[in-house]
């Protein structure tokens, strides 16, 4: 029998990175249907929203930097589009070990 209540994880994951709203959306699938793929990406584009947030109040530098945030939010949502686990360069490490009380 299929449990039609059940989201696909690769869904939670790709929604995660479209927009704030859409991470609110993934994390509330997630909470009917935990997947360590959703957590993952929960975990790397909630990072990456932030870090963004902050460096575009950077004059300058901030603006440059966010371009990089930008080409890494790409690469987080073919990941996610791939069904893979893989960090995002420099930071994903990072934003996985702050962020593990979401699992």
């Amino acid at each position: 029998m299929n449990n039609t209540n059940s989201v696909d994880p690769k869904i939670i994951a790709l929604l995660s990175y479209i927009t704030i709203f859409g991470w609110i959306v993934a994390i509330v699938l997630h909470q009917n249907n935990r997947s360590e793929l959703g957590a993952f990406h929960i975990r790397q584009s909630l990072g990456l929203f932030i870090t963004g947030f902050i460096l575009v109040f950077i004059p300058v530098i901030g603006w440059i930097l966010s371009i990089i945030v930008f080409i890494f939010w790409i690469l987080g949502l073919i990941y996610a589009a791939q069904g893979e686990q893989k960090e995002i360069p420099l930071l994903g490490g990072f934003y996985q070990n702050i962020f593990k009380g979401i699992s």
